[in-house]
């Protein structure tokens, strides 16, 4: 027998396909390659009460993975929204944010920013300074403390494909704990002697938060490698430049020391922020 699922669990050659609310089958693909992801809506053959034989996929909308030179990892497939979670505690990268939002930006995914840990209160003025750039190019951000205000996020996820990214440590479990009661997602403290998170999360999970309503959980980054896109994906990618592109001298403008680049002049005239126009050249010669 043949039915329509969505995959709520990838580990390895196995997945868990939620086939009808509240029913699971324990699938694993037809051949030897397996490159599905959390949120893939599959057909599934059924071999017994609980296991099935994954024989078709079909077609996404939305994917995102990371790249290096060598590999590529699917995260999510079918997503509509990243959650980006950063803490008050440990400290997080300002890169990492910039390339999670690249790569939402490249599939026309939303994005938006969780600052958790507010309750630590003596911190969360240096962590929202450092969210200022993301704000000001429009990116929204929600300030909570995920134990206790985890309901300040229910209006942005409602009738959203929703994942939680980022570094290990900022929340996203206790997050994801406190929004599904049923989860019960591992958390660990953070690392005292590094002041960095712990991995706890080993594997990507969709929870239902309703029928249109879903989350997915995800281990935490320590990188995020984008060299499945080219430096044209790269420059669309970023609001501030978007407006700009194609208003150079040269077609193939690089956005680097070109004459009459329109990029550049936005910079020195103070409309792109130097660091973020940093992060893009970055980017661009990490690709090649």
């Amino acid at each position: 027998m043949k039915v329509a699922g969505t995959v709520v669990a990838a580990y390895g050659r196995q997945y868990r396909v939620e086939v009808a609310e509240g029913e699971t089958l324990l699938c694993f693909p037809r051949g030897k390659k397996s490159e599905l992801a959390c949120g893939d809506q599959v057909i599934v053959e059924q071999t017994s009460a609980d296991q099935g034989v994954i024989s078709a996929l079909e077609a996404r909308t939305t994917l995102l993975y990371r790249s290096d030179h060598f590999k590529q990892k699917l995260i999510a497939a079918n997503v509509t929204q990243i959650i980006i979670v950063v803490a008050t505690e440990p400290p997080f990268s300002d890169e990492l944010i910039t390339r999670c939002t690249v790569a939402a930006e490249n599939q026309g995914i939303k994005a938006l920013i969780v600052l958790n840990k507010c309750d630590l209160t003596d911190r969360v003025a240096a962590a929202s300074a450092a969210l200022a750039q993301f704000e000001s190019l429009g990116y929204r951000v929600v300030k909570l403390c995920a134990r206790h205000e985890s309901a300040l996020l229910l209006p942005h996820l409602a009738q959203q494909t929703s994942l939680l990214i980022g570094q290990s440590g900022m929340g996203k479990s206790t997050l994801t704990n406190a929004l599904v009661p049923y989860a019960r997602a591992p958390t660990r403290e953070i690392s005292q002697a590094l002041n960095a998170g712990k991995h706890t999360t080993t594997h990507a999970r969709l929870y239902r938060l309703g029928a249109m309503t879903s989350l997915i959980d995800s281990p935490g980054l320590m990188a995020f490698g984008l060299h499945h896109l080219s430096a044209e994906d790269l420059a669309q990618a970023f609001p501030e430049l978007r407006p700009l592109l194609g208003e150079c001298r040269f077609r193939n403008c690089r956005h680097d020391r070109e004459p009459d680049c329109r990029v550049q002049a936005a910079l020195r005239e103070g409309a792109i922020d130097p660091r973020r126009y940093a992060a893009f050249r970055s980017l661009c010669a990490e690709i090649g």
